[in-house]
Parts: structure tokens; C-alpha cells; sequence
């Protein structure tokens, strides 16, 4: 038998993402939930975290669309990726020691 309701832990678990993080998305609004009993558990319904998962993904998608990742075609492997993004933080750190010299 399917669940048809999840606590904040399940949804949390489900999305590998905090307890917190989770109850934040409910309080907002973002996620759907509903309050329930006497102490106000919280509990959010499968199919509203399949909904909300689903709009994450356009999202993504959109955002993608919108801030296309410029790539050199040099840049065959990760590797030579990950070699790109710490070049990027020593340029950072050089800038943040010579704005304090």
C-alpha cells in the first residue's frame, strides 16, 4: 500500500535535503503541505511533492535556457573542467590580496 502522506523527515529523505530545509519550502508556500493534530505535524501529500519536483525541473530547465554555459572546446573532460573552476578561485584569491596590501 502506497502512502499517501509524507512527514517533513520522508520528504526530506526523498529529496536529500534537510529536515529544515524542507519545513522552510512548506512555510513559504513553495511546497504544499497541510497542518495536522493537536501539535500541528506537518504532512505533504505524494502527489504535491511529485507537482513541486516537476516545476523545480522547468525551472531548471528555463534557467538553463535563459544563461547558456559557455564552454571552451577545449574543454573535453571534467577534468579539465574542474582545472577551469580552480583557476577561477586563485584569480579570486589574488584579487582579495591586493585589495588588502
Amino acid at each position: 500500500m502506497t502512502r499517501r502522506f509524507l512527514t517533513l523527515a520522508d520528504v526530506a529523505e526523498m529529496m536529500n535535503v534537510s529536515s529544515a530545509q524542507t519545513y522552510a519550502l512548506v512555510r513559504s508556500g513553495q511546497l504544499r503541505g497541510i497542518k495536522i493534530g493537536g501539535r500541528g505535524q506537518w504532512r505533504v501529500e505524494e502527489s504535491e511533492l511529485e507537482q513541486f519536483i516537476n516545476q523545480r525541473y522547468e525551472e531548471t530547465e528555463r534557467f538553463i535556457a535563459t544563461h547558456p554555459f559557455a564552454r571552451s572546446t577545449d574543454l573535453d573532460d571534467h577534468d579539465q573542467l574542474d582545472d577551469h573552476d580552480q583557476h577561477d578561485e586563485h584569480d579570486e584569491h589574488d584579487e582579495a590580496a591586493k585589495v588588502t596590501e
